[in-house]
């Protein structure tokens, strides 16, 4: 049976369109994931990221793989029912941490987050992953959007650099161009969220973000988990997040000291 927060048309959602929502994933920790934000905020670690052009009004901050040196987080991934989720989301026995994401945009932030797709950042391949995007203050305008289906699509999306716009891998005829989805009347997913609610998306979904032109603060947490089925693969470049040192070669499951399995049947 999966877990009570989940219908089986919850578990076929995500199969077929690679994302829906879940209510309440993370209710009865909502303070503690601010309590990490700020905490975060306050001494950013090395991967940092401010994503404004000078000029442009507001602040998106983001940061990430900060769950081993900040206690609020790792209570959280380990406390929470997400990682039991995502292993029913994914059809996996196990659900592995690969990382934490935190991203922010103060009021007044206009400027969206671009259309993207996770996977082609990251070093792992498989089908069973899932990641979680939880507001922490409530989300009327400052939506995430998820294009469904497009975790099916036969090419991978170019992945880019946000401030640059230019390709983070050398060959792109490996990937498709980005696409506009508003203007190619693609089935865009987006929810109006209260804290401790999640989208759970596959990270081959191609997503993005309104800006925040709200009163308010728009504070996401994000968990990134993979499956049974998740292998370490080479990339053309240096990929993001890139856990230097981590030693593994092509093939291998992610090791467990750097990616503990949070949950397993």
């Amino acid at each position: 049976m999966p877990h009570p927060l989940l219908h089986q048309k919850d578990i076929d959602t995500f199969q077929r369109d690679g994302v829906v929502l879940i209510k309440g994933l993370f209710a009865g920790h909502v303070d503690t994931i601010r309590a990490g934000i700020e905490a975060n905020m306050a001494a950013p670690g090395p991967y940092a990221a401010e994503n404004l052009k000078d000029g442009e009004q507001g602040r998106f901050f983001d940061d990430y793989c900060n769950w081993q040196r900040i206690p609020e987080f790792e209570r959280v991934i380990r406390d929470s029912p997400a990682a039991e989720v995502a292993a029913d989301l994914m059809g996996s026995d196990t659900a592995q941490l690969f990382h934490d994401h935190v991203l922010v945009k103060e009021p007044g932030t206009s400027k969206p987050t671009p259309w993207h797709s996770d996977g082609p950042y990251y070093f792992v391949q498989g089908r069973q992953n899932v990641s979680f995007w939880a507001p922490v203050d409530p989300v009327r305008e400052a939506s995430l959007r998820c294009v469904a289906g497009s975790h099916l699509w036969e090419k991978p999306v170019l992945p880019t650099r946000w401030l640059a716009e230019t390709s983070f891998y050398p060959n792109e005829d490996d990937y498709m161009a980005v696409p506009d989805p508003d203007a190619d009347g693609m089935d865009i997913r987006e929810f109006e969220m209260e804290p401790g609610d999640a989208v759970a998306f596959n990270y081959n979904v191609l997503h993005g973000a309104r800006g925040n032109d709200a009163a308010a603060r728009r504070r996401a947490f994000s968990l990134r988990m993979v499956g049974d089925d998740a292998r370490y693969v080479e990339r053309p470049g240096p990929t993001s997040p890139p856990f230097p040192g981590h030693g593994m070669t092509a093939g291998d499951r992610l090791r467990e000291d750097w990616f503990p399995v949070i949950y397993a049947r």
